[in-house]
């Protein structure tokens, strides 16, 4: 029976998006909604000034209070973004902005959405750690906005069945309340491979589709088949297409269960599986999923929201509890990945049209080369007194000057392993002469993707180019890995597509030597590198790389892979 949207008209039996969460969904249609009316512009309050600006003052508490509690149940990205909401809401510039609107009549809640309006834009914020973020200002002001008015806060719809939830994009407070026990699958009709939703249903192992145009016209209730896998929306399917694409994903925990201990494909072939944070409240999440070690520290959370850089004993403590949660095990440290989009005020960096084109990373350190040398010497520091081994990799490595620039910087402070991450194409199409410089190479697959494609990531209408199948995207990585083989460096992959246990595997098929990902993405990939032997990985990287577009690479890796079935990917 086919499907009509909210005016009648009849929809496409199919609708296209990008798979990033592989599986099969089948269930009902549930929409997430933001239905919380802008506050009216000519209303005047009643007078009494001081106690509209408690209920404002009170809404902003609730909600940042709100923030906070669901930040202490998330890890990784949604953890700091959350975080970084409560801290918005409790903004004191913001709150005596809004105080001062009602000062001049306007009711609280219209005071509000202006004053957040207003924050969105500034400078501070659009150039600063939630650049690209404007969904989530504007989810913290819906929720206080939602709290003046007395309507329901903004959020996942309840519902006594599982079902498909379908929405323009998920935030971070979202994705935080999610839970398998609820969703079959996610249909978004914005978002991106590597945004809140996508992470998120790698990690619950659910079907999910992204940058899905024309969901959002599905009226509730509507059947849907969601495949994870090849990007297909079906609406009202058959009993014959339910059957047909009927998916295992429930048998998957108990499977995973099957796969301990270091990875390694079905014969054999060790492959190092590490964990990706951001700080050390990550490290438990890294232990309980059995990383092998840390694959990816990223450092900027210690050098953020404040007014002067952590001075050198803070850092040195920092470092010390990742190496002792890790003692024996491998910890690869990215220094400072700065740039106009996301440094401290301390740094004073230039306002850049396109922060993502500028100078960041390794080209902003070139430029204050005396922060990088006090993190260096803190993680030397760090380093004596453990038996990790700790590995220093450069971000936004481009030629060969900034790879023995780096190699040198890293080499006066006493640190022996360095490292180029491979992000910038002009790195992986020279790799053979960075190393010369470098004793390892690390892909990160998510600017790589970025700048392959030319297509930012914080612009949601070229998510279809933010696709790390991309087969030139792929072909790139072959690029790096047999430069390293040849040079014999190891080449480890630590961008968000490697949470993905298809790429996981295409990835070792083309010679990456270890994978490092999201903690909770490990299990998973362990399991499905089990079940594969290290040829089954190449003829999927063949098979990937021979594709004319995304959706047919991970099709075809797909159908070389064994196990596929079972794992419901």
């Amino acid at each position: 029976m086919a499907a009509h949207d909210r005016t009648g008209e009849t929809m496409p039996e199919i609708l296209a998006g990008i798979g990033v969460s592989s599986g099969v969904g089948h269930g009902p249609a549930l929409r997430l909604t933001r239905a919380v009316p802008e506050p009216s512009e000519s209303e005047r309050h009643d007078g009494d000034a001081e106690a509209h600006r408690l209920q404002a003052v009170t809404a902003l508490e609730e909600t940042a209070r709100e923030l906070a509690e669901l930040a202490e149940r998330s890890d990784g990205e949604a953890q700091e973004v959350l975080n970084a909401q409560a801290l918005m809401a409790r903004d004191p510039a913001l709150a005596d902005d809004v105080k001062q609107r009602i000062g001049t009549g306007t009711t609280a809640a219209r005071a509000v959405f202006e004053a957040f309006t207003r924050y969105r834009d500034l400078p501070t914020v659009a150039d600063g750690y939630l650049a690209g973020r404007g969904a989530d200002v504007d989810d913290v002001r819906e929720r206080v906005v939602a709290r003046l008015l007395g309507v329901a806060v903004p959020g996942i719809p309840e519902s006594a069945s599982r079902f498909v939830l379908v929405a323009h994009d998920l935030t971070p407070a979202d994705t935080a309340l999610l839970t398998p026990n609820q969703v079959l699958a996610f249909v978004i009709a914005g978002g991106e491979p590597t945004g809140h939703a996508a992470i998120l249903a790698r990690s619950l192992g659910l079907p999910a589709v992204v940058a899905c145009e024309g969901c959002e016209e599905i009226p509730e209730g509507t059947d849907l088949l969601v495949d994870g896998a090849t990007g297909e929306v079906v609406l009202e399917p058959t009993a014959e297409t339910v059957e047909a694409n009927s998916s295992p994903t429930s048998a998957r925990p108990a499977v995973m269960d099957e796969s301990t201990g270091p990875g390694r494909t079905a014969d054999g072939h060790p492959v190092p599986l590490m964990a990706n944070i951001s700080n050390p409240t990550d490290l438990p999440a890294a232990l309980e999923n059995g990383a092998e070690g840390i694959g990816l520290y990223r450092t900027e959370s210690l050098f953020l929201d404040r007014i002067s850089p952590p001075d050198h004993d803070e850092q040195v403590a920092a470092y010390r509890v990742v190496m002792e949660a890790f003692p024996t095990s491998q910890i690869v440290v990215r220094p400072l990945d700065l740039g106009a989009d996301n440094a401290p005020d301390y740094l004073q960096a230039a306002v850049e049209p396109n922060p993502a084109l500028g100078e960041r990373g390794l080209r902003m350190m070139r430029r204050v080369p005396n922060l990088l040398a006090g993190q260096l010497a803190a993680l030397a520091e760090a380093d004596r007194s453990s038996e990790a081994e700790l590995s220093i990799v450069g971000p936004m490595v481009t030629d060969v000057d900034d790879a023995a620039w780096f190699a040198a910087a890293t080499a006066e402070a006493g640190i022996q392993r360095t490292g180029a991450l491979i992000e910038v194409p002009a790195a992986a199409l020279r790799a053979h002469r960075i190393a010369e410089s470098v004793g390892f190479f690390s892909i990160g697959t998510n600017d790589l993707t970025q700048y392959v494609c030319a297509a930012d990531r914080n612009i949601a209408g070229l998510s279809r180019f933010q696709d790390p199948w991309q087969p030139a995207v792929i072909d790139l990585v072959a690029v790096t890995t047999q430069a390293a083989r040849e040079t014999q460096l190891p080449c480890g992959v630590c961008g968000t597509a490697v949470a993905d246990p298809l790429m996981a595997c295409v990835l070792v098929g083309l010679g990456a030597t270890s994978l490092s990902m999201d903690a909770s993405a490990l299990p998973l990939v362990r399991t499905a590198l089990s079940r594969a032997t290290l040829e089954h990985c190449r003829a999927a990287a063949r098979a990937a790389r021979a594709a004319p577009h995304a959706a047919e690479a991970k099709r075809a890796a797909r159908e070389a892979l064994p196990g596929v079935a079972e794992l419901g990917l």
